[in-house]
């Protein structure tokens, strides 16, 4: 019988650790999130990451290899085909996705818009290309407040996104549209996500408000937040979660986007959930310095989550595991804007676990959701081999 009650999993979005044997294939040789990060600000200075062991993965300058871990650390490589947010996330819950979902480096064809259209009531969209987003409305807006037709664009990611001014289409009826969008793009046109881009402001000064909404796959198959649910235990949802499995076996959640108001509800709900899990999605590191290349933004973001640590550390209960690891790479070194093929890194620490012990580098992010099922007596679906007795005293 197991002895843990609750596990806090946190991915910190995108903090990679060495590309993947495969990374060719995604044009992403020689892509090392925080390798080639600590190379750029002269090493890192976490001190409570390296603590639980972060330099002891791989060489990380700055970092040292040689400490006494507090706990278990390793590496898992990523099976799922695709390199995005939704694959990894859901790989971490269980669910190995063998397609990548589709991408539109040239826009969305007219067998998606033209049903677009047809059922949303507009004479034409604007954009349809990839671009920033905080570009693309600058680039557009004397067009979209002059037809009031939506701006429509895509990213490196697989995202279908309707960017609107606030008093142009109000944001329930871009809510409409994208549900719309949702419905159509299914099958061959299944995107990750639909996304509703709201904003407001004058031309020259516009701003992107708090009222983004995901509308996401729900994922095809059971995960190990339906298995946990439907066992009874609470699975709680901080940031992004709730999006990323449209809602599918989350039975709360805080739509976070900031960092650290996502370690304040991590902490609050450690506080109160008795038992189940706690995931934790903290999305800054991805969306807003990893894509724009910010590598002095991208490594303060990890400071500050670093500096939160002892927090979390100091709320845990002796039957809790604390999980730290990531959905995919964005190293900010990197050409181009896109995700980078990357190991994850994971690090694992709880009174129940043995301490400074390296795990063997897992094949699947998988294996962690057969792992935690395990520890939670529940009977997973899916595959992964769990690695329970390797990390349990």
């Amino acid at each position: 019988m197991s002895d843990i009650k609750r596990t806090i999993m946190i991915v910190l979005d995108s903090v990679g650790i060495g590309e993947l044997p495969d990374a060719e294939e995604y044009g992403d040789i020689g892509a090392d999130t925080l390798g080639n990060m600590a190379k750029a600000v002269g090493g890192l200075d976490l001190p409570n990451l390296e603590q639980l062991g972060l330099g002891k993965i791989k060489e990380i300058e700055g970092m040292d290899a040689k400490i006494e871990a507090r706990g278990i650390y390793g590496k898992m490589a990523e099976a799922s085909k695709g390199k995005d947010t939704t694959t990894g996330h859901w790989e971490l819950a269980g669910l190995v996705s063998n397609t990548p979902f589709p991408k539109y480096p040239d826009g969305f064809p007219d067998e998606v818009i033209d049903p677009f259209l047809e059922e949303t009531g507009f004479d034409g969209i604007l954009g349809n290309k990839p671009a920033s987003g905080t570009v693309i409305i600058e680039e557009l807006i004397d067009k979209h407040l002059e037809t009031g037709n939506p701006i429509v664009y895509t990213s490196a990611d697989s995202v279908f996104q309707v960017a609107a001014h606030e008093d142009v289409i109000p944001i329930e009826r871009l809510y409409e549209i994208c549900e719309i969008a949702r419905d159509i793009l299914t099958g061959e046109h299944g995107v990750a996500r639909v996304i509703a881009r709201p904003f407001v402001g004058e031309p020259g000064s516009l701003e992107r408000t708090d009222r983004r909404k995901d509308f996401s796959l729900e994922p095809p198959e059971p995960t190990l937040l339906n298995i946990l649910e439907d066992a009874g235990q609470d699975v709680i949802g901080v940031g992004k979660i709730i999006d990323i499995f449209a809602g599918s076996g989350v039975t709360e959640s805080d739509h976070v986007i900031d960092n650290m108001k996502g370690v304040d509800s991590t902490i609050e709900y450690m506080g109160k959930v008795e038992e189940g899990l706690i995931f934790t999605n903290l999305v800054e590191t991805d969306m807003i310095y990893g894509h724009r290349r910010d590598v002095d933004g991208y490594y303060q973001a990890l400071r500050d989550f670093d500096e939160r640590l002892p927090e979390i550390l100091a709320s845990l209960k002796p039957s809790d595991i604390l999980i730290i690891t990531a959905d995919h790479g964005c190293d900010p070194t990197y050409k181009g804007t896109d995700h980078t093929r990357e190991y994850v890194p994971l690090l694992m620490v709880g009174q129940n676990l043995k301490s400074d012990t390296r795990l063997e580098t897992r094949d699947s992010f998988a294996d962690l959701a057969a792992t935690i099922a395990e520890l939670h007596e529940v009977e997973p679906t899916f595959d992964g081999k769990s690695f329970v007795k390797e990390i349990m005293n």
